[in-house]
């Protein structure tokens, strides 16, 4: 399953945070909640984009994302921190959280920015004091900066509930905007190198509503990410995708050279049977990937051509980066768009879930809606690579409203921040 050391998969985070008093989302809550009258949709003015000056790659990336995405330039937040994938709390809190708040809070960004976009040179993972509970990623922790510009009291140690996790209505996915939602959506532009990275940011720009979704089960067994699996399955039958188009494999094969692939999801190197670093696939633009994987965005640091992954029980001087496992920087080197990682131990129950991101993406939710409505936690392991506005099939766009929210007369303050702000003093 995952790692032996750390025993496998915990059945649940009985400990787990909700992080102060915005309360997790209802069907019944978001019902009231969310507009349905369509106009406008997210775009780059929506996205705060994070560049760190000391890396001459991320400088790169930021100005290629920036000009073709249109994103405006003063909505760049340049960073001043070591330009490395791994680094301690006090790196993270004094050059990585507390300047983007300060960037966002100057501009009176909190609620025009929904997504914020990191690029290949900015930390990757943060080690922490203790051998788990509060190990990180860093994109996973700048989720939760919506609330740290609230003053809701932060803790560090162990995974927050997802307040965005699966929100429905009716069985459509609800998009995101701070109308509902104390959170950014984090994503990252990353891959082995400059030409990977800007590979991924092109199949962005271009993509196509079409292809096939591979479900591959590890064995023939009721283990709850097989199940997931089958559910994807079902699901996606239900958003209109034929079954032809639906590759469900409940075997002890593993699968590879598929064509056209649109959505994949599998047990990757955890799969007894894989015993290649590559698929071999061929990727659609706008492909989604996700895996059950503890360790597969550890690095984005490229290993030794003639590496291999293997389990847990070879040889460390086998391993790299200090794991046997597969890397989802490989999966960009072979053309996905978007993909989801673990930097650390996250746990079964902690990955993300197939059968919500993969129907959202057909329903129209854009690349960070459907990994995020996927993702169960924050203040985590997970890591989102891709372009967060990539959208390929039809969806009903975000009211003006929510994409661009006006200011509070009485505060100054934008909206929707206004009235969480006030929330939060009320509950202190």
């Amino acid at each position: 399953m995952f790692r032996a050391r750390t025993r496998g998969i915990l059945p649940s985070f009985k400990n787990s945070r909700s992080d102060g008093v915005f309360p997790i989302l209802t069907a019944a809550a978001a019902a009231i909640l969310l507009c349905l009258h369509p106009s406008f949709a997210q775009g780059p003015q929506n996205i705060l984009l994070v560049v760190n000056e000391k890396s001459k790659i991320s400088r790169a990336i930021g100005e290629y994302y920036r000009e073709r995405r249109g994103v405006p330039a003063n909505q760049v937040c340049f960073l001043r921190t070591f330009d490395e994938e791994e680094i301690d709390r006090e790196t993270f809190d004094d050059e990585v959280r507390r300047p983007i708040l300060s960037f966002l809070e100057r501009g009176k960004l909190e609620d025009r920015i929904l997504y914020i976009v990191l690029t290949k040179g900015v930390p990757l993972k943060i080690k922490g004091a203790s051998a788990q509970r509060d190990y990180a990623s860093v994109d996973s922790e700048l989720t939760l900066l919506y609330q740290d510009l609230a003053g809701v009291p932060r803790r560090w140690d162990g995974p927050a509930r997802n307040p965005y996790f699966n929100a429905n209505v009716r069985a459509r996915f609800v998009r995101f905007s701070h109308k509902n939602f104390p959170i950014y959506l984090v994503t990252r532009l990353d891959g082995y190198d400059v030409a990977d990275v800007r590979a991924l940011i092109d199949r962005a720009m271009a993509p196509a509503a079409h292809g096939r979704f591979v479900l591959d089960e590890s064995r023939n067994d009721n283990s709850p990410g097989n199940v997931w699996l089958r559910e994807a399955a079902l699901e996606l039958k239900r958003t209109g995708i034929p079954d032809s188009l639906i590759r469900l494999e409940n075997t002890n094969a593993f699968l590879s050279g598929e064509q056209d692939v649109m959505g994949y999801a599998s047990w990757g190197s955890n799969d007894k049977s894989d015993h290649s670093r590559v698929l071999h696939n061929s990727w659609v633009n706008g492909a989604l990937a996700a895996e059950y994987v503890s360790t597969n965005a550890r690095t984005f640091e490229s290993p030794p051509k003639n590496w291999k992954t293997g389990p847990w029980s070879d040889p460390p001087a086998t391993f790299f980066d200090g794991s046997p496992q597969s890397l989802i920087a490989d999966y960009i080197h072979e053309g996905v768009t978007g993909i989801s990682g673990y930097v650390y131990e996250p746990y079964l129950e902690a990955c993300e879930r197939p059968q919500i991101l993969f129907p959202a993406y057909v329903q129209g939710m854009n690349l960070a809606e459907s990994f995020f409505l996927a993702m169960p936690y924050l203040s985590w392991q997970t890591v989102v690579v891709g372009d967060p506005l990539v959208s390929p099939y039809p969806g009903t766009p975000l009211p003006p409203n929510e994409s661009n929210p006006p200011q509070d007369p009485a505060t100054g303050l934008p909206i929707f921040f206004a009235k969480f702000s006030s929330q939060v003093k009320a509950h202190k």
